[in-house]
């Protein structure tokens, strides 16, 4: 019953997209937006299947147009919409892209270890399943789980991926001989325990490789973290503006400053409380400074210098000592205008 809602809403989008960007929406720069061609196309046969043939298929006349229900498996490709509205979503879809080989490799390495494992483990209780002397149910239930080299590689993947490893194991160690416990404290050890971690760690660096690649969710965070910082500049002016006329002045700011619970709030900002009267507008002589000027001063005192201030400070030293070299030329040619005088 929701589909025509949803499938009018995502018609109404396209439209407007095409109303607003015209021909950038599937062609940018020269460059085919296929992502956007992909959802075009999807949204057409969506309301192609919510309308017309929806209607039409229950008409004897249009009977033939029955054989395009088939159609509506295309419904099952809105979910590529939801990747690019909901963004965890789309970095778990590409992490998981991204960590393929990685899944290979790894799987590649365990199934060597695993059939090593099941090889030896064969080869020493084949003695077992062959000595009479020992319990029938016992060398039965060898034989069903380590008697051949298909049954024990299986009875090893299942030990290492199950984490029921003591069922595979407690039989062999009461019923057989304690040596069997060595063999699975160094298995379970290393590959259980160790490999298992280094796998999820190359899995957790995929991961974050591939959220830090992702260009959308990286300048959503980057606008997110800049509004939140910019909220709290302007929760502290509000608050240190005592006169309440939107002006901060030097007396308000040093009041406010002497409260060691301000200062370390500050901290928390990554501000340094005793260069708040370095902005500019208190170095250009002005006693009160606005909020805008408040807040963007105090985004660039944040944290430590950054390349560009320090570029920027360079810039103006290099102009500054030009001047004064002029300067110095000028007194010298002065001097000897002075002294040429003199002479004369």
């Amino acid at each position: 019953a929701m589909s025509p809602v949803f499938a009018s809403i995502f018609f109404v989008e396209l439209c407007a997209k095409l109303v607003f960007f015209r021909r950038e929406v599937f062609v940018f720069e020269d460059q085919v937006e296929w992502f956007n061609v992909f959802d075009a196309f999807v949204v057409v046969l969506s309301v192609l299947d919510s309308t017309f043939l929806t209607a039409l298929e229950h008409n004897p006349e249009f009977s033939v147009l029955r054989g395009f229900r088939v159609i509506r498996i295309i419904r099952v490709l809105r979910v590529a919409r939801t990747l690019k509205v909901f963004a965890s979503l789309r970095v778990l879809v590409a992490a998981v892209f991204a960590s393929f080989f990685a899944l290979f490799w790894s799987m590649v390495l365990l199934g060597i270890v695993i059939i090593m494992a099941a090889l030896f483990m064969c080869q020493v209780l084949g003695e077992v399943i062959l000595d009479e002397s020992v319990d029938d149910e016992m060398r039965a239930w060898a034989y069903n789980y380590y008697g051949t080299s298909s049954r024990a590689t299986w009875t090893l993947f299942e030990l290492t991926f199950s984490g029921g490893w003591p069922n595979y194991a407690r039989p062999l160690v009461e019923h057989v001989g304690w040596g069997h416990g060595v063999f699975f404290f160094v298995y379970i050890s290393t590959v259980v325990f160790a490999m298992f971690r280094i796998i999820t760690a190359m899995f957790l660096k995929d991961t974050l490789r591939a959220a830090s690649m992702d260009i959308d969710t990286t300048i959503a965070e980057n606008i997110f973290e800049r509004r939140h910082y910019t909220r709290k500049l302007f929760d502290f002016f509000i608050a240190a503006d005592s006169s309440g006329d939107g002006y901060l002045s030097v007396q308000e700011l040093d009041a406010v400053l002497a409260d060691e619970k301000v200062r370390a709030y500050l901290s928390t900002l990554e501000l340094d409380a005793t260069r708040i009267r370095d902005l500019s507008a208190f170095q250009d002589g002005a006693e009160e400074i606005c909020i805008e000027d408040f807040v963007r001063g105090a985004m660039r005192l944040k944290g430590a210098a950054r390349s560009q201030d320090v570029a920027s400070l360079i810039r103006d030293l290099q102009s500054t000592a030009g001047k004064v070299d002029d300067v110095h030329r000028s007194i010298q040619r002065l001097e000897g205008f002075c002294n040429n005088t003199l002479v004369i």
